[in-house]
Protein backbone atom coordinates (compact mmCIF):
# COMPACT_ATOMS: atom_id res chain seq x y z
CA UNK A 1 0.00 0.00 0.00
CA UNK A 2 1.41 3.89 -1.13
CA UNK A 3 1.89 6.16 1.73
CA UNK A 4 -0.43 9.08 1.31
CA UNK A 5 1.58 12.11 0.78
CA UNK A 6 -0.85 14.56 2.50
CA UNK A 7 -0.51 12.33 5.70
CA UNK A 8 2.12 13.15 8.47
CA UNK A 9 4.78 10.46 9.05
CA UNK A 10 3.41 9.02 12.53
CA UNK A 11 -0.08 8.45 10.86
CA UNK A 12 1.61 6.57 7.57
CA UNK A 13 3.06 4.53 10.51
CA UNK A 14 -0.22 4.25 12.31
CA UNK A 15 -2.11 3.22 8.97
CA UNK A 16 0.63 0.64 8.02
CA UNK A 17 0.21 -1.07 11.17
CA UNK A 18 -3.42 -2.35 10.55
CA UNK A 19 -3.00 -5.37 7.87
CA UNK A 20 -6.52 -6.70 8.08
CA UNK A 21 -9.95 -5.64 7.23
CA UNK A 22 -11.66 -6.15 10.44
CA UNK A 23 -8.82 -3.86 12.28
CA UNK A 24 -9.32 -0.99 9.63
CA UNK A 25 -13.49 -1.04 9.94
CA UNK A 26 -12.82 -1.10 14.04
CA UNK A 27 -10.46 2.44 13.27
CA UNK A 28 -13.08 3.99 11.37
CA UNK A 29 -15.80 2.68 13.31
CA UNK A 30 -13.80 4.23 16.67
CA UNK A 31 -13.43 7.64 14.19
CA UNK A 32 -17.19 7.78 13.78
CA UNK A 33 -17.40 7.92 17.47
CA UNK A 34 -15.39 10.72 17.84
CA UNK A 35 -16.73 12.94 15.14
CA UNK A 36 -20.08 12.39 17.04
CA UNK A 37 -19.02 13.75 19.87
CA UNK A 38 -17.26 16.93 18.29
CA UNK A 39 -19.33 19.41 19.22
CA UNK A 40 -19.87 22.92 17.68
CA UNK A 41 -17.18 23.69 14.95
CA UNK A 42 -16.22 26.64 12.49
CA UNK A 43 -13.50 26.64 9.74
CA UNK A 44 -10.67 29.72 10.93
CA UNK A 45 -7.37 31.48 12.58
CA UNK A 46 -7.99 33.68 15.31
CA UNK A 47 -4.94 36.27 15.34
CA UNK A 48 -4.55 39.21 17.37
CA UNK A 49 -4.25 42.50 15.89
CA UNK A 50 -3.31 46.18 16.76
CA UNK A 51 -5.35 49.08 16.32
CA UNK A 52 -2.11 51.04 16.37
CA UNK A 53 0.61 48.27 15.29
CA UNK A 54 3.53 50.73 15.55
CA UNK A 55 3.20 50.72 19.32
CA UNK A 56 1.40 47.61 19.52
CA UNK A 57 -1.20 49.53 21.38
CA UNK A 58 -5.39 48.71 21.10
CA UNK A 59 -5.50 44.90 20.21
CA UNK A 60 -8.22 43.50 19.08
CA UNK A 61 -8.94 39.74 17.85
CA UNK A 62 -10.04 38.80 14.28
CA UNK A 63 -11.18 35.24 12.45
CA UNK A 64 -10.38 34.77 9.34
CA UNK A 65 -11.56 31.82 7.28
CA UNK A 66 -12.61 30.75 3.32
CA UNK A 67 -16.35 29.32 2.96
CA UNK A 68 -17.06 27.99 -0.49
CA UNK A 69 -13.94 29.43 -2.07
CA UNK A 70 -14.37 32.87 -0.64
CA UNK A 71 -12.06 34.59 1.93
CA UNK A 72 -13.35 36.16 5.02
CA UNK A 73 -12.11 38.02 7.93
CA UNK A 74 -14.67 38.98 11.10
CA UNK A 75 -13.93 40.72 14.35
CA UNK A 76 -14.22 38.75 17.24
CA UNK A 77 -15.85 40.29 20.82
CA UNK A 78 -13.72 39.73 23.84
CA UNK A 79 -16.23 37.54 25.17
CA UNK A 80 -16.60 35.14 22.32
CA UNK A 81 -12.51 34.28 21.85
CA UNK A 82 -12.78 31.00 24.28
CA UNK A 83 -15.64 30.02 22.49
CA UNK A 84 -14.23 30.39 18.99
CA UNK A 85 -10.92 29.16 19.90
CA UNK A 86 -12.90 25.80 21.25
CA UNK A 87 -14.74 25.74 17.96
CA UNK A 88 -12.04 26.46 15.77
CA UNK A 89 -10.08 23.63 17.33
CA UNK A 90 -12.75 20.88 16.40
CA UNK A 91 -12.56 22.13 13.20
CA UNK A 92 -9.12 21.23 12.90
CA UNK A 93 -9.50 17.75 14.64
CA UNK A 94 -12.69 17.38 12.39
CA UNK A 95 -10.34 18.11 9.73
CA UNK A 96 -7.81 15.39 10.87
CA UNK A 97 -10.43 12.98 11.74
CA UNK A 98 -11.82 13.07 8.14
CA UNK A 99 -8.72 12.71 6.99
CA UNK A 100 -7.94 9.44 8.54
CA UNK A 101 -10.83 8.35 7.83
CA UNK A 102 -10.74 8.36 3.72
CA UNK A 103 -7.30 6.98 4.29
CA UNK A 104 -8.35 4.03 6.16
CA UNK A 105 -11.31 3.70 3.76
CA UNK A 106 -8.98 3.40 1.02
CA UNK A 107 -6.87 0.77 2.52
CA UNK A 108 -10.11 -1.57 3.41
CA UNK A 109 -10.85 -0.74 -0.33
CA UNK A 110 -7.47 -1.86 -1.61
CA UNK A 111 -7.55 -5.09 0.45
CA UNK A 112 -11.43 -6.03 -0.37
CA UNK A 113 -10.05 -5.51 -4.17
CA UNK A 114 -6.80 -7.91 -3.39
CA UNK A 115 -8.84 -10.52 -1.39
CA UNK A 116 -11.86 -10.27 -4.65
CA UNK A 117 -8.62 -10.88 -7.01
CA UNK A 118 -7.21 -13.45 -5.35
CA UNK A 119 -10.00 -15.52 -4.77
CA UNK A 120 -11.03 -15.23 -8.46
Amino acid sequence: IAMLPYASEAHNRKLHRLKTLSQLEEAIRRIKGELLDLGPMRPGSLSRQYRDPKTKKRPFHQISYTHQGRGRSEYVRPEHLGQLRRETANFKRFRKLAERWVALSLKASQLRVRKDRNQA
